[in-house]
Parts: structure tokens; C-alpha cells; sequence
């Protein structure tokens, strides 16, 4: 039975939230930008031979709806913090949405992973690599540079995380119930 994670997807708007999350699931990279309001997606992955079902909460990037993130928050497992790396406003909202999920889990520390997508178009870069192994750095997770249109780093987002939430909360040992003598072995 394998075990279900929530992973929520979040950044400004514009950043391939959706293109990351479509292109994990389902393979293809949507070209047309179509803001999301929330969409949730399911897939099984083998991670480390095990098996997982992720739910991945792709969320909306848009201002109107931050009142559903605490909601999001609250119930999300893995945080996938998605910036765009043509775009500086973009990475610049980023320290305050992870405290917003700091402050919702009433943690400080929180399996997540930063994500600076559009890297195959690195000849309108804003936003360095070093910009962004720095603020990865400043919030105690990982990093990775991905491009949903070439695939680049997609899996490993997700997988890194899955990782991450197993860190966190590793599976309680599985009790079996010997028959012949109603004893519980573990």
C-alpha cells in the first residue's frame, strides 16, 4: 500500500506553477498560459523503492486567492516554492510566502524546495544561480533549476521532496498480528 503525501505547488503567477505540475504527471508541457485558480492532480511514483501517491495542490499565483493558502498550508506535507528566473518580482515574494508557511505548520522546518523554473530560456536570466543557492541557503532546503518545456530537473523536484517528507515523519514500523497466538510482533 503505497503511502499518500500532499505537495503543494506555490509562487507568483506566471512562474510554470501548472507547466511543472503537468509535465510530472502527465508528461507534456503546456504551452498557453491559463491562470490557475486550484487544481489538484494525483499521481504513484517509486521513490528509494518504495512506492508513494502524491496529491499535488497546484495552486493559484494570484493575489485574490491567498486567503485558500492557509488552508493549502495547513494541509500540505512538502512545499514546492516555485520562482520564475526571468522574472525578479517573482523570486522576491518568495521569503514571505515560506513564512506564511512557517507561521500556518507552527514550524521551522517544513520539507521544501526552491525552484527556479524557466532555465531554458537563460539568455533573458535575471535571476542568477548563485541568487538562488543563496536564498536556498538562508531557508534550510534545497535547490534545483528546472524547465518544464525540456524536462529539466521536473522528477527530481518531486522525488527530492518525497525524500524530504520521509525525513520528517519516517512510517511507523508495521505490527503484524500472529494468528496462531493473537500476539502482536513487530
Amino acid at each position: 500500500m503505497p503511502r499518500d503525501f500532499k505537495i503543494v505547488v506555490l509562487g507568483a503567477g506566471g512562474v510554470g506553477k501548472s507547466c511543472l505540475t503537468v509535465q510530472f504527471v502527465q508528461g507534456i508541457f503546456v504551452e498557453k498560459y491559463d491562470p490557475t485558480i486550484e487544481d489538484s492532480y494525483r499521481k504513484l511514483i517509486e521513490v528509494d523503492n518504495e512506492q508513494y501517491m502524491l496529491e499535488i495542490l497546484d495552486t493559484a499565483g494570484t493575489e485574490q486567492f491567498t486567503a485558500m493558502r492557509d488552508l493549502y498550508m495547513k494541509n500540505g506535507q512538502g512545499f514546492v516554492l516555485v520562482y520564475s528566473i526571468i522574472a525578479q518580482s517573482t523570486f522576491n515574494d518568495l521569503p514571505e510566502l515560506r513564512e506564511q508557511i512557517l507561521r500556518v505548520k507552527d514550524t521551522d522546518k517544513v520539507p521544501m524546495i526552491l525552484v527556479g523554473n524557466k532555465c531554458d530560456l537563460a539568455d533573458q536570466r535575471v535571476i542568477t544561480s548563485e541568487q538562488g543557492t543563496n536564498l536556498s541557503i538562508r531557508f534550510e532546503c534545497k535547490f534545483l533549476e528546472a524547465s518544464a518545456k525540456t524536462k529539466t530537473n521536473v522528477d527530481a523536484i518531486f522525488h527530492n521532496l518525497v525524500r524530504q517528507v520521509n525525513q520528517l515523519m519516517p512510517q511507523e514500523k508495521k505490527k503484524k498480528v500472529d494468528r496462531r497466538g493473537g500476539c502482536m510482533l513487530i
